[in-house]
């Protein structure tokens, strides 16, 4: 609150660890961010922003750079073995907004808006552990004292590990290859399409005017699915209405599992976990990203509001966490269904999904990250 100005270490340079400093240092805070690689960059293809994300985008100053290319989305569809629709929306309603766009973009805008708040970005800067009392600890030996350390270093979070934080960190056995096409006309416009054969799974999002980023999915036990480069006789045989796409796909490409993080808590006296490092999830509702945003920028809004850090850390996880461990539950049996539903029945599982996609209570609980957790961003 007022009084002295408080002073941050944020650890990690990624879509949490930028929001969270971004959203501190326009609340007066004097915020250094540590970024391990020589420069600050986003690995990866597209990205879903929704409606909690978006609201976070425009809090801090970024929706218009970060959104200016994007595809807003009005369809989300899903289609099963035999080509039958299943889903058509049921993961959205109301008036929630989904942009689809490339990572990259947003790393930028983000990156920028920190910039521009006056955050200290340090690269090539490895930060091995935190104290409950509030200091980074580097590899170089240095501890740095802060009034607030934030753990926004990812999955392996040697913030989170070194305060005994961790419950439970999980290889999903799940994961996909990201690609990114140039767009053609044919393509799918203001809508995304998701196709399912057994446990492979095929998306297909349009993410700028120029660019269409495509995923496919599949267990890691179908080790022909993850071959680099990608055996598109297999992928065909799966999805022959979809060869024209694979044709369009680089032949390289990496295979990446999906993860799961358990905290036993986000926070640890004056220290706080944000995005992957707290809460890492698979992307099946594409929230993981949108969840690490809206709870940083929370972080800094629920500390505004108290003049001890450790309080208001403890109100900020209360707050917060119902939200993000319900869309994480629903991620994994989202990510169950689709990969690991026995191959006799799969026509059960469309039956299930098409009902599921109709019924307004799981509606709402599916969607509770754009809904609840948007309405806790701007308090509405």
């Amino acid at each position: 609150m007022g009084g002295v100005q408080r002073h941050a270490e944020v650890a990690g340079g990624g879509l949490a660890g930028l929001t969270v400093a971004t959203a501190l240092a326009q609340r007066g805070w004097s915020v250094r961010l540590h970024e391990r690689g020589r420069e600050l960059r986003e690995i990866g293809a597209g990205i879903f922003m929704w409606e909690n994300a978006v609201r976070v985008l425009e809090q801090i100053g970024a929706a218009d750079q970060a959104l200016a290319r994007a595809e807003r989305i009005a369809s989300w569809r899903l289609y099963d073995e035999r080509g039958r629709l299943i889903q058509d929306d049921w993961m959205k309603g109301g008036e929630t907004r989904l942009y689809t766009l490339l990572r990259t973009d947003l790393h930028r805008a983000l990156g920028d808006a920190a910039r521009e708040a006056g955050v200290e970005v340090v690269t090539q800067s490895l930060v091995i552990g935190a104290t409950p009392e509030g200091e980074l600890q580097l590899d170089t030996g240095e501890s740095l004292a802060a009034d607030l350390v934030v753990g926004a270093d990812g999955v392996g979070s040697p913030v989170r590990n070194s305060l005994g934080l961790d419950l439970a960190v999980r290889d999903l056995q799940d994961g996909c290859g990201r690609h990114l096409i140039p767009r053609l006309p044919t393509d799918p416009v203001g809508s995304t399409l998701e196709y399912w054969n057994q446990g492979r799974r095929v998306g297909i999002v349009p993410v700028t005017p120029d660019e269409v980023y495509v995923y496919m999915c599949c267990p890691a036990k179908d080790l022909v699915g993850r071959e680099k480069p990608i055996n598109m006789a297999s992928w065909t045989a799966s999805f022959p209405e979809l060869a024209a796409l694979f044709a369009r796909i680089p032949s390289t490409a990496r295979w990446a599992s999906f993860a799961d993080v358990q905290c036993h808590g986000w926070t640890k006296g004056n220290v706080a976990l944000v995005g992957d490092a707290a809460s890492a999830m698979a992307p099946n509702l594409g929230q993981a990203a949108c969840l690490a945003m809206t709870n940083g920028y929370a972080l800094a809004s629920v500390l505004q509001e108290h003049d001890s850090v450790a309080d208001g850390l403890v109100a900020w996880e209360r707050r917060q966490r119902p939200v993000t461990d319900a869309t994480q539950r629903y991620s994994r049996l989202y990510g169950k269904v689709g990969t690991r539903w026995p191959r006799s029945i799969t026509d059960v599982r469309s039956a299930v999904v098409w009902a599921a996609g109709r019924s307004r209570r799981w509606q709402a609980r599916v969607n509770v990250a754009a809904h609840e957790g948007a309405d806790l961003v701007t308090h509405r």
